[in-house]
């Protein structure tokens, strides 16, 4: 499956709302956190110079977004969401796994959160992370 990216701008705020209710919000929903439109895009807004709007033939497909923190020399992969009609095609694992390497070339690291409630723990754990830490809602993970 062929993907591309491009950054996110106003016009896909519908779509990234959808996109966080279908992807996340049962998960939100089961760790008894807010689902509220505001919450959305509050999460959506948060970081959002950093957001790509993944593509498959022109389509939106789905959402990362990722920052470097230089501080901790950390990519830190913020979210990354894909729409079910996208997923199983690897489109997730071929972005992380592409990150992954991108922070190897400079001897960083890199690390997400995961909410508890959220399978998608497996995928990163299936791809080298481990759990270092955790919160009421969230584990936290790192790729060394």
């Amino acid at each position: 499956m062929q993907y591309s990216l491009r950054k996110a701008n106003d016009g896909d705020v519908g779509f990234l709302l959808d996109l966080r209710e279908i992807t996340m919000g049962k998960y939100l929903r089961e760790a008894g956190m807010p689902v509220t439109r505001e919450a959305y895009i509050n999460r959506i807004r948060y970081d959002f110079e950093h957001a790509r709007i993944i593509l498959v033939n022109g389509v939106s497909a789905g959402l990362i977004k990722a920052k470097f923190k230089k501080e901790e020399n950390e990519w830190y992969l913020v979210q990354i969401q894909i729409h079910p009609n996208f997923q199983n095609q690897s489109i997730a694992s071929r972005l992380i796994s592409n990150l992954i390497d991108k922070a190897k070339s400079t001897n960083a690291v890199v690390g997400l959160s995961v909410l508890k409630t959220n399978p998608a723990k497996d995928l990163y754990a299936r791809l080298g992370f481990v759990e270092v830490g955790e919160t009421d809602f969230e584990y936290l993970m790192q790729y060394e």
